[in-house]
């Protein structure tokens, strides 16, 4: 029986594996799957984004190193990974000017290398599923916008949400400056967004099965998960 660390950027997504993600994944022959916050991730650099990808690929390997019966997998989104210097994440700065649709693809055949260079011969690729999302939380819920709005209380901002949707081939699309990236959108018409409470709420609301159905990157990980 298969177990899942999901190696997860912030308090939002911890929740949603726990909440959600968890759950489903049960039901697919999984008898453990949680989340863990990398490193020491609720305290941020001043900067902004997540740690940087050496401290975090060190947990992933300890973790597989000690647990040869588990997989690992990463929750992180695109939009704040560190791009250059020490706390640079493999892929990310080679990524910047390529086309959408392959810059998840290229950060996370990155990682995958680096792990598999250090976990070195004999380790199955598998255990190891990274997923970087596009852009970051906050697009996955557009994937329904009317449930959006019910599932925060603001059934009026529904028409907002799809207007801001309709602008994009898909919600992992949204996205064109840090000044309008989706958490921004969504700050910009609720004020005092909680994102780790309403976010997650919102995303009970609308359901896995309607974000896989919008969001084919998150369906492609999510489909690898399910292959236990």
């Amino acid at each position: 029986m298969a177990r899942l660390l999901v190696h997860v950027a912030g308090a939002t997504e911890e929740t949603f594996v726990n909440e959600l993600l968890a759950p489903h994944l049960y039901q697919f022959g999984y008898t453990r799957v949680a989340a863990r916050l990398m490193g020491n991730a609720r305290i941020r650099d001043r900067r902004g984004g997540i740690r940087g990808w050496d401290s975090v690929c060190k947990d992933v390997v300890g973790h597989l190193r000690e647990d040869a019966g588990c997989r690992a997998t990463t929750m992180v989104d695109y939009y704040g990974l560190p791009r250059t210097g020490c706390r640079a994440w493999p892929g990310r700065d080679a990524a910047a000017n390529l086309p959408f649709g392959e810059k998840a693809l290229v950060v996370e055949a990155s990682l995958s290398a680096d792990i598999f260079a250090r976990m070195g011969n004999g380790f199955a690729p598998r255990r190891f599923v990274p997923y970087v999302m596009m852009h970051e939380f906050e697009a996955l819920l557009f994937s329904d916008c009317d449930r959006f709005g019910e599932g925060i209380g603001r059934t009026d901002l529904s028409p907002s949400f799809r207007a801001i949707r309709a602008s994009f081939g898909s919600p992992e699309e949204i996205n064109d400056s840090p000044a309008t990236a989706p958490s921004k959108r969504v700050e910009g018409l609720v004020p005092g967004y909680q994102k780790p409470h309403l976010g997650v709420l919102a995303a009970l609301h609308i359901g896995l099965e309607t974000i896989r159905a919008e969001c084919p990157h998150f369906r492609g990980w999510l489909e690898k998960l399910e292959a236990v």
